[in-house]
């Protein structure tokens, strides 16, 4: 009798554990019926649980729960075609939520990835209208919001097709194709590399007239100097001729002994010096009896 009743009350318990279900924050539950979906009976539709503590027949009826918190759709970047036909990479993300539980589950099965792929397509599909609208300087210079703006217009449809309701959207990033981004940059080195060349050339154009007037200025300076150098030695030879003339205007004898010394100075200032001269030559005049020279 007494383990009759422990089954009895074992039995009791798992219909009680069977038969409740807790449907947390941020979530919302629907119960299956032998994998059908649960009607009210009045308005025969999909009934839909809240957060809360809530009770099903144990064994028969089963719960699906939905997250109904915020999510985020950020997948791999895609091409899009601008209206001049040009191609660009474009990174986007989109936040989302359920707000109709029914036909979230009727289009998309209860699947998340479904749900992804299904929104993805509705909001590249705006996304990709507005860029084939835009030219891509219109794209690049101040216009991401307003396409951002009409991408999430656009996806207000999602409301009622998908029971989704997209938040926000947003571009991350707006890339060129690698292979368009290659010849646009050696195009760019091609550009930077001429206007260096051009800069180059004109440095040296510039360097080679300041060169040539420098050095124009220096043989100017220099002729100039070796002119009033030529002037000035001039006018000292004519200055020591002049005094030389008057020296000898004065005393003529003095004059020629001075230039006598002089001259025996220049003949034997070297020990290796030779002369070959006659002995009453007048080279040695001053060298002879003074009475004599003087004669």
């Amino acid at each position: 009798m007494k383990n009759f009743s422990i089954a009895i009350l074992t039995l009791l318990f798992i219909l009680v554990v069977s038969s409740v279900f807790v449907i947390y924050e941020g979530q919302r539950g629907i119960v299956f019926q032998f994998s059908k979906i649960k009607r009210d009976a009045a308005t025969d539709e999909m009934m839909v649980f809240e957060p809360g503590l809530h009770f099903k027949m144990p064994f028969i009826e089963s719960v699906r729960k939905l997250d109904a918190r915020i999510q985020t759709l950020d997948e791999a970047p895609d091409r899009f075609v601008t209206s001049e036909k040009k191609d660009l990479i474009v990174d986007s993300f989109a936040k989302w939520r359920i707000v109709d539980f029914s036909t979230y589950y009727l289009r998309t099965s209860g699947s998340i990835e479904n749900a992804r792929a299904l929104l993805k397509q509705k909001i590249n599909n705006g996304l990709r209208t507005e860029f084939g609208n835009r030219t891509i300087k219109e794209i690049v210079s101040g216009e991401r919001g307003a396409i951002m703006q009409k991408a999430l217009e656009s996806a207000a449809s999602s409301r009622v097709d998908l029971g989704i309701e997209v938040v926000d959207v947003r571009i991350k990033a707006i890339n060129l194709p690698t292979e368009v981004s290659s010849s646009i940059y050696e195009r760019m080195r091609a550009e930077r590399t001429a206007v260096a060349k051009e800069h180059r050339a004109q440095g040296q154009e510039q360097a080679e007239i300041m060169r040539a007037t420098i050095d124009a200025k220096v043989t100017v300076m220099l002729a100039e100097a070796q002119k009033n150098a030529f002037t000035l030695r001039g006018e000292g030879d004519a200055e020591a001729a002049k005094i030389y003339a008057d020296s000898y205007t004065k005393d003529a004898e003095f004059y020629r002994f001075y230039r006598s010394l002089k001259a025996y100075e220049n003949s034997f200032n070297s020990k290796s010096d030779i002369m070959v001269v006659k002995p009453d030559s007048d080279f040695f005049n001053y060298l002879k009896d003074g009475t004599k020279a003087k004669k």
